[in-house]
């Protein structure tokens, strides 16, 4: 397998002694750096293109600053294709158009199968497959020419970016969240759609508000609501209006979450299916709705709140572990308002179990300080 430097030489239209002749003559324009006699770089760049012999400083720095080409590009194996690339080129933009019309349902389901995977055993047990995932996107993302053929790319890109963002939230990757974020925010302008770009950016003030900013989260949130105008369906609508209320809360701005609890009530659809027909991300239905309005009741210090997430408790999904971690850290919470230390140690320990299992951070911090609270 030859290396691209053979590509990079033949390019230029350059041969192996005019290789030669211009690395000796950037030497002489740099004598600060020493290299072989010209016999043997003769047989050096002979053995370079052959495979048998690897590139070392100086002459990497040197064959960059010459041809132009990156150390990836120059210095790894790459399959035998025509010197100028072409043909490697046509074959990646023909393999992304038959993507984006035949695998898309691929690629969405995928997506799926990893939702449903974090939702149970948790993020850091499928970052691999979840990183693999959005490189495949990506690459086909970038060689899709035409808009009829990026669009559903770019659409599954930004729900799968979304979903990876949150899941490195979950386990403490603040950087990496933000950045997925941004990721899928671009996805989804790329696929000229809206909704997606106002949930992730409703996903993004998340991690401001763990970052000790839910004030500029709230603003966040603001102007996803703000760009989505009619185009949002209720329950995109009713999230964002949940979204706004939680940070709200977190902002000791109780007037503020409870008129934004008020709009996500009047908005949200009463329904039991948990999907949203306009976006894929969106996981919402009447009772997931109701133990986040208890959730933001809780922490507005509402002592009324305990019953509403003990009937969430009963009624709740088994398989949604991690949000069930968060129910008994709300119950941990609701007790401790009301005093009652031996009940709120009890849902601690009940949390504990389920942060445990997810491998959550975010819960695991929750937890300690909820921990430290009923000693």
């Amino acid at each position: 397998m030859p290396l691209g430097l053979k590509q990079a030489r033949a390019a230029r239209g350059w041969s192996q002694n005019r290789l030669r002749a211009e690395i000796e003559r950037y030497v002489m324009s740099h004598p600060q750096i020493t290299i072989a006699s010209s016999a043997s770089l003769k047989v050096y760049i002979s053995e370079w293109e052959n495979g048998r012999r690897s590139v070392a400083e100086p002459y990497t720095t040197i064959l960059r600053a010459l041809l132009g080409w990156t150390s990836e590009e120059l210095f790894q194996e790459i399959t035998p294709q025509a010197a100028d690339g072409y043909d490697e080129l046509i074959r990646q933009i023909d393999t992304a158009q038959a993507v984006s019309r035949s695998m898309v349902n691929t690629f969405t389901s995928q997506t799926e199968l990893l939702r449903t995977q974090d939702r149970m055993a948790g993020a850091f047990s499928i970052v691999d497959q979840m990183n693999a995932h959005l490189a495949a996107l990506q690459e086909a993302l970038t060689f899709a020419v035409l808009p009829d053929a990026r669009r559903p790319v770019a659409r599954e890109l930004a729900g799968a970016a979304t979903l990876a963002a949150w899941q490195a939230l979950d386990v403490g990757a603040a950087d990496r969240a933000w950045r997925h974020y941004e990721m899928g925010k671009q996805a989804a302008k790329e696929a000229d759609d809206v909704r997606y770009l106002a949930h992730a950016m409703g996903e993004q003030a998340f991690v401001l508000a763990d970052a000790g900013r839910p004030a500029l989260g709230v603003e966040l949130i603001n102007e996803a609501l703000r760009i989505g105008t009619s185009q949002l369906s209720a329950k995109l609508r009713a999230w964002l209006l949940s979204a706004d209320a939680e940070l709200r809360a977190l902002a000791h701005d109780a007037e503020g979450a409870q008129r934004a609890l008020e709009k996500a009530a009047q908005t949200m659809p009463d329904t039991t299916d948990p999907r949203d027909e306009d976006i894929a991300s969106i996981f919402l239905s009447t009772e997931h709705f109701r133990r986040w309005t208890g959730h933001t009741l809780v922490l507005l210090g509402d002592e009324e709140a305990i019953s509403t997430q003990y009937g969430v408790l009963e009624s709740m999904d088994p398989t949604f572990v991690r949000a069930r971690a968060g129910l008994h850290c709300d119950l941990a919470e609701a007790h401790l308002v009301r005093g009652e230390y031996a009940d709120a140690a009890r849902q601690v320990r009940e949390a504990k179990l389920l942060a445990n299992r997810t491998g959550s951070v975010r819960y695991r911090r929750r937890i300690a300080r909820l921990g430290e609270a009923t000693r």
